[in-house]
């Protein structure tokens, strides 16, 4: 995935994840009562890639994500934390879900087992696509940073489960 034309994900419209979040809450008041922190953001580094990892959990087949500490770094967040939210948003910013950590683990490239790479739900599901993915990704990500990716880095292993709206909720 390092074509040339890869358009970037567009900013999240902040607005309308703030009614997203709000009508969460106001459903389920302990479950933010217990974590009020949340996010907004997106998956991948482009549009298409963005689009394309939130149709697989709108479809149910993704309920894991990883990314390296760096980026958190980067970007000036905190990592996350079990029963932490994040407002997941589509390639142009929309929100479209409300993702719960139920799992999270710090690790290397080479701690990352079957079993996660099945749960992230990309490409064929092997842990050996999921490697051979990741690291072109990383790869890209760092490079764009002008920075090195290497497969010591940590990277946050994170399970997650669908909490709203209730149409793409995962079940009690």
């Amino acid at each position: 995935m390092s074509e040339p034309h890869r358009i970037p994900p567009g900013e999240p419209d902040r607005a309308a994840a703030s009614v997203l979040w709000q009508e969460y809450a106001a459903a389920h008041p302990e479950a933010v009562a217990a974590c009020p922190e949340h996010t907004v953001e997106r998956f991948g580094d482009s549009e298409a890639l963005a689009d394309e990892l939130l149709e697989l959990v709108l479809a149910g087949g993704k309920r894991a994500t990883s990314a390296l500490v760096a980026d958190f770094v980067a970007e000036g967040e905190q990592l996350p934390r079990v029963g932490s939210h994040w407002v997941a948003c589509d390639g142009r910013g929309t929100p479209r879900v409300v993702l719960r950590s139920t799992e999270l683990r710090i690790g290397t490239i080479d701690t990352a087992d079957t079993a996660f790479a099945r749960d992230e739900g990309e490409d064929d599901l092997t842990l050996e696509s999921w490697r051979r993915e990741h690291r072109r990704y990383w790869t890209r990500t760092c490079a764009a940073r002008g920075e090195s990716w290497t497969e010591d880095q940590e990277i946050v292993l994170e399970r997650f489960t669908v909490v709203w709206p209730p149409e793409h909720a995962d079940p009690r």
